[in-house]
């Protein structure tokens, strides 16, 4: 599985976000995140498509409004983006 640049960054700015509000909480989001992010790798297909006109998918990381969008290929997994799911929608897109 490959992750982005962008959306590496995107995981420590919520990590680091979470961390300043409560102790230990930006560590919780990255298990949770590192939890869908096996699933996501272990089964890809089973991810739902983000749109039907679109090649990414989705993963959802419980307890946080976060979500992983990423493409399969022959080659590998890519994670593209770690997104906020009420902020800016499809800012993502241009990667």
């Amino acid at each position: 599985m490959k992750l982005l640049p962008p959306a590496r960054a995107e995981v420590r700015a919520a990590m680091r976000w979470y961390e300043a509000r409560e102790d230990g909480l930006g560590r919780e989001f990255l298990l949770l995140l590192d939890e869908a992010l096996r699933q996501l790798a272990a089964r890809p297909s089973a991810s739902p498509l983000w749109r039907s006109d679109r090649p990414y998918r989705k993963q959802l990381v419980r307890r946080f409004p976060y979500v992983v969008f990423f493409e399969v290929s022959e080659e590998a997994v890519t994670v593209v983006a770690v997104a906020h799911q009420r902020r800016r929608p499809g800012y993502w897109l241009d990667r």
